[in-house]
């Protein structure tokens, strides 16, 4: 796409207003870093223009904390002080989803099937109720492949929410129907990796 311009234009009947403001899922799978703070960056743009952003993070452990999380929660409350931005919300599976207060930390797969499954519950209603302009739901394609989650439905749901909703998937193994719906794709592949020479994580470069 030289110069942001598309290399085509599809004989559709749609304005060129109407094609750009086509709401879009995305997903970012593949072995490499930054499928999840590419989501963020999304995120944060969302966010500046004054759109409502919410966090759905799946299989990470409550003990596990980034470094967006703070910022946006930090943003949600400058928005709520302000007007600045957008309003967000940011919830985690392995604390127990907000709405339901229900910890699942130490239970077996099948209690955590069941906790994917609550989230996903939810996000299906919100999507209905066009509660959110711009979701990330973070590592959701594990509760895919794992089979905790019917894929068919997932992307019929995806395929069919209305309004202007945009949504970013992150994860590894993303199964071949929800890149066939998805509209933008990004494959991480890892070239050199700091672990790969023996060196842990950093704060401040992986959380």
């Amino acid at each position: 796409m030289p110069q942001g311009n598309p290399t085509a234009v599809p004989n559709d009947g749609l304005t060129t207003r109407a094609r750009r403001n086509t709401p879009v899922l995305a997903v970012h799978t593949g072995e490499g870093k930054g499928k999840s703070t590419a989501a963020f960056g999304m995120a944060l743009r969302a966010w500046n223009v004054g759109m409502s952003v919410a966090v759905f993070q799946f299989v990470k452990s409550a003990k596990w904390k980034v470094g967006e999380e703070a910022a946006f929660r930090e943003l949600g409350q400058l928005h709520e002080s302000t007007g600045v931005g957008g309003a967000v919300e940011w919830h985690k599976m392995g604390s127990g989803w907000s709405w339901t207060r229900k910890s699942r930390k130490a239970g077996s797969e099948l209690d955590h099937a069941a906790a994917a499954a609550d989230g996903w519950a939810e996000i299906s209603r919100r999507l209905r109720e066009q509660r959110h302009d711009f979701y990330v739901l973070d590592e959701f394609t594990y509760p895919l492949k794992w089979g905790w989650l019917d894929v068919d439905e997932v992307v019929a749901t995806l395929q069919d929410r209305p309004g202007q909703q945009h949504v970013v998937i992150t994860g590894r193994d993303a199964p071949p129907r929800l890149i066939d719906a998805a509209d933008l794709v990004t494959e991480m592949g890892k070239v050199k990796h700091p672990m790969d020479a023996g060196r842990k994580g950093q704060k401040g470069i992986e959380w």
